[in-house]
């Protein structure tokens, strides 16, 4: 087996079960969010360290060397912000969301007074190591083997997939779709913006849309 294909195998083994692993412990472990998060940290480092042991290849540490695309990636982190507000505050009159705090609450351990630090925590720490595992591992590390079609089609629903745990009981059967519809487009362009090699891009407009979905979290608890 080349060495381009044996990277290519270990991606796609490692973060699927890197996938399949945070569905069991969003699905059946169920943790309270600390734990959840210190989980996901050592489950989403762990594989992409473990294929850099049995391959060599020390590409998935090194996507914050540079800047990359950043000039392209902070008008359209702050667009994100802007639709996602401008979305929900045009959409909530058909929209029930209400749901979503106590879902929060009995599945996450985040009430009124404990979100306002799992936003923060969401929108710059939980973002990087999404974009380090989805972007970083599986996207740039097909991208550079040469097999960018795969690259672009398995990270992307791979991201989308990964939330569907998260958000399955937010609301209707039709709603999870088309979060789903909506992530896989994000994880497309966040594979766009990082191509060059740098994971930078991606995070910044990843936390401007966490930054969005929060601001409606702010709402949704009654605090704005």
């Amino acid at each position: 087996m080349s060495g381009a294909k044996k990277q290519v195998r270990l991606t796609l083994l490692l973060v699927t079960a890197g996938v399949l692993t945070m569905a069991w412990v969003e699905g059946v472990l169920r943790p309270a969010y600390p734990v959840k998060s210190a989980l996901k940290l050592a489950v989403f480092l762990g594989c992409a360290g473990l294929y850099t042991l049995l391959s060599g290849d020390r590409g998935p540490f090194h996507v914050l060397r540079k800047a990359g695309a950043v000039r392209l990636a902070a008008p359209l982190a702050l667009s994100v912000l802007v639709f996602l507000l401008g979305g929900y505050l045009l959409l909530s009159p058909w929209l029930d969301l209400s749901a979503i705090p106590a879902s929060l609450a009995a599945k996450e351990g985040i009430t009124r007074e404990t979100f306002p630090l799992a936003a923060a925590y969401i929108t710059f720490c939980n973002s990087l190591l999404e974009e380090f595992f989805f972007r970083g591992f599986a996207f740039l590390t097909l991208y550079r083997a040469g097999y960018t079609k795969l690259a672009y089609s398995f990270s992307a629903p791979a991201f989308a997939l990964y939330h569907v745990s998260i958000t399955s009981n937010w609301g209707s059967p039709a709603l999870l779709l088309l979060m789903v519809a909506g992530l896989t487009a994000a994880g497309l362009l966040f594979d766009w913006l990082d191509r060059e090699g740098s994971l930078f891009p991606s995070w910044l407009v990843h936390m401007g849309a966490n930054l969005g979905t929060n601001t409606v979290g702010f709402i949704l608890f009654g605090i704005l």
